[in-house]
């Protein structure tokens, strides 16, 4: 039996779980593996209008959305944010079903729906053995390109935030897990992941998630700043990695996904904090910028401001809750 490290989360089925209140969460469930079956010709355009009348429906959600590109693009018209808000809700449930797709179908059936734009830079640091830690902004189908290398023996190790919904974060850490790999609860602090990493795992490393002032940097992101936690300095020093930029595209016209990688972020080596943040958020503009759709604008990205500023999503004059 393979032995676990002390702090790796591995999710465990519980009798709870069976509970009529959790029946509604396993026929959801049921109903994405079904259409996880059907050819994506048939279920990308049916998923795009399910998940536009979604985005219409959750209200906190669109909100946040609309204030985080509002702040990022505000020389956007509002009719061109909201479209983008219609098509982030629509690419959602698209990638979420092919990852169902592929832990039900393997990667044999999906590789051909796959599309690498820079794998050479992979291939590479493989035949090298190098340590590498993926810098992937956080796109819908974030999940995909982990999992895939996964299935092909590379060694993955990623940290996470749970779900609320007990159900639900079982069912898709199962899933992140269906090939391998390790998953380590933030809460879990780094250095199960930077374990991982020295001992061969691949990194993935999520840069965008507002972590508080404490030990942030106030950087440029778009057209507004962010408080960016500069600790990839840290990790490739710890763990002695290369970072790579990586990002996930659902391209819903071809049915394919489209995988962009970047080269290694070398020149961070050396860089004080501020500049090592600033490059964090710059490779996530490159990333976002052609693709706005796939990214999570869902997310409290701008909860932290300087002193004297409001938080974006308290602020009452943006997109007021109707009573």
């Amino acid at each position: 039996m393979e032995k676990k490290s002390p702090n790796e989360f591995i999710p465990e089925f519980k009798n709870e779980f069976l509970h009529p209140r959790y029946w509604g969460a396993w026929l959801g469930i049921a109903a994405m593996v079904a259409t996880a079956l059907t050819p994506p010709s048939f279920r990308d355009p049916l998923l795009a209008k399910l998940g536009r009348f979604g985005g219409r429906l959750g209200k906190s959600a669109r909100r946040r959305a609309q204030i985080n590109l509002l702040y990022c693009f505000p020389e956007y018209s509002e009719k061109k944010r909201e479209a983008i808000i219609d098509r982030m809700f629509a690419t959602a449930p698209q990638a979420m079903v092919m990852m169902t797709e592929l832990a039900l179908r393997g990667p044999d059936k999906i590789e051909k729906r796959v599309e690498w734009h820079g794998r050479e830079i992979i291939d590479e640091m493989q035949r090298n053995n190098e340590k590498v830690i993926f810098l992937v902004p956080h796109a819908w189908g974030v999940d995909l390109p982990a999992m895939l290398l996964a299935s092909r023996g590379q060694k993955v190790a990623a940290m996470f935030h749970n779900q609320g919904h007990q159900v639900f974060d079982y069912m898709w850490n199962k899933t992140r897990r269906h090939f391998g790999g390790r998953l380590h609860a933030r809460n879990d602090g780094i250095k199960p992941f930077v374990s991982s990493v020295r001992q061969g795992y691949w990194g993935y490393y999520l840069p965008d998630q507002d972590h508080g002032p404490e030990h942030s940097e106030f950087v440029d992101f778009f057209a507004t700043y962010k408080a960016t936690l500069p600790a990839l300095g840290r990790l490739m020093k710890l763990c002695r990695a290369r970072v790579v930029p990586l990002f996930p595209v659902y391209n819903d016209k071809t049915h394919k996904l489209e995988i962009y990688v970047r080269p290694p972020m070398d020149d961070l080596v050396d860089a004080d904090d501020h500049t090592l943040a600033r490059r964090m958020n710059e490779e996530v503009e490159i990333f976002v910028r052609p693709h706005p759709e796939q990214y999570t604008w869902i997310l409290k990205l701008l909860k932290t401001r300087k002193e004297g500023e409001i938080e974006p999503y308290k602020r009452k004059d943006l997109w007021p809750k109707k009573k």
